[in-house]
């Protein structure tokens, strides 16, 4: 027998599993207010966290979302929309002065919200056969919806560093309880 540490334990996957799903019915609850969500908050936060595993309480997100909302052609750009937004998140400094943090991630998530259609526009195109000039005009056409996007994932934003707080403090209560 080895003493190898699992890539994910049980604690994580249920763990994981839950904010997957807070995710989703985050999503669910504010559905009255178009473009308006607290997933970027779930993403930046979880990477800040977890890094590399955050990607399993967002895919688990991006799964409950095709289950409950259905696979449909709106679905699948979510496969990478997600990852982007980890990705920008990751390449952040692990440890950031604690008074810029705040607006950097509030920047981060409202940068993802503003480029949101322009992010989905290649898939767009590829599905529906669009040319250059036609992804152009349906970009264009988001604007308005990006706008409001970005600019709530910007004000929603105040919550990524008091959600880092609440998962790092329930991490380090878990840690210390299990030693």
């Amino acid at each position: 027998m080895t003493n190898q540490k699992p890539f994910l334990t049980i604690y994580e996957i249920v763990i994981f599993g839950m904010l997957g799903g807070v995710m989703y019915v985050s999503k669910q609850l504010m559905e009255f207010l178009p473009n308006v969500h607290l997933i970027a908050v779930f993403t930046v936060a979880l990477t800040v966290v977890y890094r590399f595993k955050a990607l399993f309480p967002i895919y688990v997100f991006i799964l409950l979302t095709g289950l409950f909302n259905g696979f449909s052609l709106w679905w699948y750009p979510y496969l990478y929309l997600w990852l982007v937004l980890w990705a920008a998140t990751m390449l952040l400094p692990k440890k950031m002065n604690k008074k810029i943090a705040p607006f950097v991630y509030m920047a981060v998530a409202g940068l993802h919200g503003y480029c949101y259609g322009t992010l989905y526009a290649p898939y767009q195109a590829m599905v529906f056969h669009l040319n250059f000039k036609q992804t152009l005009a349906w970009i264009a056409a988001g604007l308005p919806w990006d706008a409001v996007h970005g600019t709530s994932n910007l004000i929603v934003g105040i919550l990524i560093v008091p959600l880092i707080t609440v998962l790092k403090l329930c991490e380090k209560q878990f840690n210390q309880r299990n030693q």
